[in-house]
C-alpha cells in the first residue's frame, strides 16, 4: 500500500528507514510542523520531523531487537533455541503471546503464533504493535497530523490538511502486477477506520503457514480497521483461513476487505466498492 493525500497540492514531508525487514516511512503535512517542540524556530518544522521520526525508529528498533527470529541474540531466538522459557522470558513477551492466543481463539485457529515446528513466530502481530506504539509516541509528541506505514500497513491520524476534516488515501497494489494499483481506502478524517493492513504469501507471507499448507485460495487481503492489531491480524487470518474465514471475520468485527484470490477475482465489503 501507498499512503498518499487524497487532496492536490497538499504540502507533505516525510522521513523513511529500514526496520524489522521492511521499508518504514513517517509522513506529516508541513503545516503540522514547527508548532510543538520549537515554535517560531527557523528550520524547527524539519528539526521536528526529524526528532519524531528518530523517536519511531527507535520504537521498532527495539521490537526487532526483543522479537525478530532473524536475529541471534533476541529474545525470540532464545526462546527458539530452547535457551530461555516463556515462563522466564520477559513481561513483553508474555503480554503478545497472550495476545496471540487470544487472536488464534478468536479466529479459531486461522491466526497462530506458533510454526509447524513448534516454534513461537509473533511476526504476525508484532509489526502492528509496533505501529501502534509509535503511533502513541507521536501524539505524546503533540503531533496530531501524521500517516505512519511500516512495509504496507498503515496507521493514520488526523488529516493530510489540519483542520479541513480530509482523509489519507491508502492505495492498494495490484499482486498480480506490483506497478498497479487496485484500489484506495480513505483513512482518517471522519471516518473511525484509522488502519489498513495488507496480508499475502507474495510479499513477507511465510508466518502464514495454514494457507501454505494446504494451498491458499487468495493472493492478498487488505482489512480496514480502527486499529492497525486488528488489521493486522484479520488480514493474516483471512489468507490462512480463505472465504470461510473472511465471512467470519466480516460477520465478527466492523471491517472492510479487499480479498484477491489467485485468479485475480476481487472479493470486496461495500467500504472498498464505494
Amino acid at each position: 500500500m501507498q499512503p498518499t493525500s487524497e487532496l492536490a497540492g497538499s504540502a507533505l514531508k516525510a522521513r523513511t528507514f529500514g526496520s524489522m525487514g521492511t521499508v518504514i516511512s513517517l509522513t506529516v503535512p508541513a503545516r503540522a510542523l514547527g508548532t510543538a517542540a520549537v515554535p517560531g524556530t527557523a528550520g524547527g518544522g524539519e528539526r521536528e520531523l526529524d526528532a519524531a521520526a528518530a523517536a519511531v525508529a527507535r520504537v521498532f528498533a527495539r521490537a526487532d531487537e526483543t522479537f525478530s527470529l532473524y536475529r541471534p541474540d533476541s529474545e525470540a531466538s532464545r526462546l527458539a533455541r530452547g535457551e530461555l522459557s516463556l515462563r522466564d522470558s520477559s513481561a513483553g513477551m508474555r503480554d503478545r503471546y497472550a495476545d496471540a492466543i487470544s487472536w488464534r481463539l478468536m479466529t479459531e485457529g486461522a491466526f497462530t503464533p506458533e510454526r509447524p515446528d513448534g516454534v513461537l513466530d509473533l511476526s504476525g502481530i508484532i509489526k502492528g504493535y509496533a505501529i501502534g506504539q509509535a503511533g502513541e509516541v507521536l501524539r505524546s509528541r503533540g503531533i496530531t497530523d501524521w500517516c505512519l506505514n511500516a512495509g504496507g500497513d498503515v496507521l493514520v491520524m488526523g488529516s493530510p490538511v489540519p483542520g479541513s476534516g480530509a482523509s489519507w488515501a491508502a492505495g492498494i497494489v495490484d499482486p498480480l502486477d506490483r506497478s498497479a494499483l487496485l484500489s484506495a481506502y480513505a483513512l482518517g478524517g471522519p471516518g473511525a477506520r484509522r488502519a489498513l493492513a495488507t496480508s499475502g504469501l507474495a510479499e513477507r507471507g511465510d508466518h502464514i503457514w495454514t494457507a501454505r499448507s494446504r494451498g491458499a485460495e487468495f493472493a492478498q487481503v487488505s482489512v480496514a480497521a480502527a486499529g492497525i492489531v486488528a488489521a493486522d491480524v484479520l488480514a493474516t487470518a483471512i489468507v490462512a483461513g480463505g472465504t470461510a474465514m473472511l465471512h467470519r471475520a466480516t460477520d465478527s468485527w466492523d471491517i472492510d476487505v479487499l480479498a484477491v484470490r489467485r485468479t485475480g477475482e476481487l472479493l470486496a465489503t461495500p467500504g472498498f466498492r464505494a
